[in-house]
């Protein structure tokens, strides 16, 4: 008996697909800004100096190899709050946060959809349109029910906050909504300080819950607390929400796993129930996470030295996507490419939404070898500035269906 036989092909990953069909592609002039992870301009994958720092010595110092608790490696977990909710915190004051390690932001994710399928009463998650391509799928994969809100006016290049605001109105007492902290995936388009209180607000008011996703802290201003801004605005407000923390892009430790989720709730007590109900769905999940990421972002963070050339080389990385948004616009502009581009420039993060369509993607792609994702998502981190007057003329041979100055 073949039980198998009848198990069909799954299409594939969308991000992680386009990375093969890259490899796969022998053009010389290549690109691949599908994968939102940044590279140098040398266009390699960059490792951080005060990462490095703490694999040399640990190479020199080893530790054991023992499995950690199932909630993941203690004083990391203590500092990935200070790091995302700030040490003058009264959560953190008030022992009121549980915290767990998790493998990775993805990881964190489906921890907390776990939690919220089992123990909250409406399992109704909202999700901005467009989001990141994981969430829904994560969140399904857990039993949810997935919405969608509005969030982007592609006719503008714009942030929709009426719509953004009228969806949360009518949304059932209870629902999750899903909450880029900053940098928004995929479209860079961030509220501003005065939106996020309105956002807040009306949170409070129709007694939803926050669920933070925050990838990209120090990828959006280049300074750790600036991006944690909107968390920090909802905890001060608000008594309970969810935060599931990265540190992929930070720290630069993508393959590395190191994730953290957080409960906010309104007293110790409460965190301390919370936490022992999150163990047992980590010990059916993977049973524990991974040392040697935790280990090294705790050596990292640990230190004030340490930390200060972080926070430095993180602002270095944000000063050169900058750099690469303004010369891609200004390429893309002295090309004379219809439209209006300012949005490039008025984005922030690792990605740029560029409004290309479906079938001018498919153009990028087959005549430019230009990966990129199918809704014009670009990785502005994945660009080097050698390839800023190809990308521009690929574009342009795009937008006007002609040939380009390639």
């Amino acid at each position: 008996m073949a039980c198998f036989a009848n198990i069909s092909l799954a299409p594939p990953d969308p991000i992680l697909g386009l990375a093969e069909a890259f490899k796969a592609d022998q053009s010389e002039r290549k690109l691949n800004l599908g994968i939102g992870a940044y590279r140098t301009d040398e266009g390699l994958s960059k490792i951080f100096n005060v990462v490095q720092e703490a694999e040399d010595h640990f190479a020199q110092h080893p530790y054991p190899k023992d499995y950690l608790p199932i909630h993941g490696h203690a004083g990391f977990c203590e500092l990935a709050a200070h790091v995302i909710f700030g040490s003058d915190s009264p959560a953190i004051a008030n022992k009121s946060i549980a915290s767990a390690q998790a493998v990775g932001g993805t990881g964190a994710l489906r921890i907390a959809a776990a939690f919220i399928k089992r123990f909250l009463y409406s399992p109704s998650v909202f999700v901005s349109n467009p989001t990141w391509g994981n969430h829904i799928k994560i969140f399904e994969d857990a039993g949810l029910s997935v919405h969608k809100y509005p969030y982007y006016d592609s006719q503008r290049n714009a942030l929709n906050m009426d719509g953004f605001l009228s969806a949360l109105n009518n949304a059932s007492e209870g629902s999750v909504v899903v909450l880029h902290a900053c940098a928004h995936n995929p479209t860079g388009m961030d509220p501003t300080p005065e939106q996020w209180e309105s956002i807040c607000q009306l949170m409070i008011d129709r007694k939803l819950i926050p669920l933070f996703d925050s990838a990209y802290q120090g990828f959006a201003d280049g300074d750790l607390d600036v991006d944690a801004g909107a968390i920090r605005l909802f905890a001060r407000r608000m008594p309970e929400l969810f935060v599931c923390q990265s540190f992929s892009k930070n720290l630069g430790l993508y393959g590395e796993r190191l994730g953290c989720m957080h409960v906010m709730c309104a007293d110790q007590e409460t965190a301390g129930r919370v936490l022992s109900q999150v163990k047992p769905l980590i010990r059916a999940m993977y049973s524990n996470p991974p040392k040697h990421p935790a280990v090294l972002a705790h050596f990292v963070m640990s230190d004030p030295e340490r930390a200060r050339r972080w926070k430095k080389e993180l602002s270095d990385i944000t000063d050169r996507l900058r750099m690469l948004r303004r010369q891609l616009r200004e390429a893309i502009e002295r090309n004379g490419t219809p439209g209006d581009w300012s949005h490039v420039t008025t984005q922030i993060g690792m990605f740029s939404f560029t409004g290309l369509t479906p079938s001018q993607v498919k153009t990028m792609v087959n005549k430019y070898h230009v990966y990129m994702l199918s809704n014009g998502r670009i990785s502005i981190a994945g660009l080097r500035a050698k390839d800023i007057d190809y990308l521009a003329n690929a574009i342009h041979g795009a937008v006007t269906g002609g040939t380009s100055s390639l």
